[in-house]
């Protein structure tokens, strides 16, 4: 009796042993497990061990063993680091000491700017201005030929070293005045300069250059922004004629402006770049498309020799 207890008992169906539990009339047959799956869980075993030996692994009071390779995360980065100013070592001297007008007249020196002002543009300039440059409401497009504060080499680069409206004594700044909010014109004025300036730029349902719109741009714009509206960069005054708006161009956004005025901020990016990323991003923004050359062809007709 006792030994029929123990005898195992044997699937009828299968021929192969149970472990003696049932569920439902479902038997568990007490296969073995494969073989090699039984080396493979073995091998983990013994590699799991060298891996903890050989790498920083177990977590002890103030950090973890160090593992006998002294491999660390921080060392890799640092020997990749390492590899990258290596590389770059042979355009660096180079860079340094050349204006901006001689690394864009230089091949290898501009794809290096290029390359290297693309990837300080991602980290730092993208979160405003877009992955591509492209843009907001509020930050401008980076890609046309619309500059407020000058788009060739020397003016980029005083925009990037000391940004606008930035927190140092060099700075690109202006105040546009807040019309409404400061009492300067009353809603009717406003709505009058609004049209006007609309009307500027085109819009056929705004604008009368004689009515009172006109007037009042000339006695309260025109000096940052040109008698003709075009603007003026000494001020960062936008050109007003070109549908280029940088907050919107209905009518109540431009309403919007009028009364309460912009001022957008950009940081000084010369105490947080160094110089050579500072001309790299100068050089990478004035080819996306709207960079202009260092001497405008009417100031090069003028410094021409006379003939003789």
């Amino acid at each position: 009796m006792s030994d029929d207890k123990h005898k195992p008992e044997i699937d009828e169906v299968s021929g192969v042993e149970t472990t003696g539990h049932e569920w439902d009339g479902l038997q568990e047959l007490n296969n073995p497990l494969p073989r090699w799956w039984v080396w493979v869980w073995l091998i983990s075993i013994v590699w799991s061990i060298w891996y903890f030996v050989i790498y920083p692994a177990w977590p002890v009071p103030g950090g973890a063993t160090e593992g006998t390779s002294g491999y660390t995360q921080y060392k890799e980065l640092a020997e990749s680091q390492a590899e990258i100013v290596a590389r770059q070592a042979a355009y660096l001297e180079r860079f340094e000491e050349a204006s901006l007008e001689q690394i864009v007249n230089d091949p290898e020196l501009y794809a290096f700017a290029v390359a290297g002002g693309a990837s300080a543009f991602k980290d730092n300039c993208a979160t405003c201005h877009g992955t591509g440059a492209e843009g907001a409401k509020g930050y401008p497009n980076l890609n046309d030929d619309d500059w407020l504060w000058g788009g060739r080499l020397s003016d980029i680069h005083q925009t990037l070293e000391y940004g606008i409206r930035a927190d140092n004594w060099d700075t690109r700044m202006s105040q546009m005045p807040a019309f409404g909010k400061d009492g300067l014109l009353n809603a009717q004025e406003i709505n009058a300069v609004v049209d006007y300036v609309l009307g500027l730029s085109g819009d056929e349902h705004h604008g009368d250059a004689h009515g009172a719109g006109a007037e009042i741009f000339q006695q309260q714009c025109a000096s940052c922004h040109g008698t003709d509206g075009k603007g003026l960069r000494e001020f960062g005054a936008p050109n007003l004629t070109d549908k280029i708006w940088l907050y919107g161009g209905d009518h109540a956004t431009v309403y919007e402006t009028v009364y309460y005025a912009r001022a957008g901020m950009m940081p000084a990016w010369g105490g947080r770049l160094d110089e050579n990323t500072i001309k790299q991003l100068t050089v990478y923004l004035h080819q996306l498309g709207g960079g202009e050359e260092s001497v405008s062809n009417d100031e090069q007709e003028a410094i021409k020799p006379a003939n003789h």
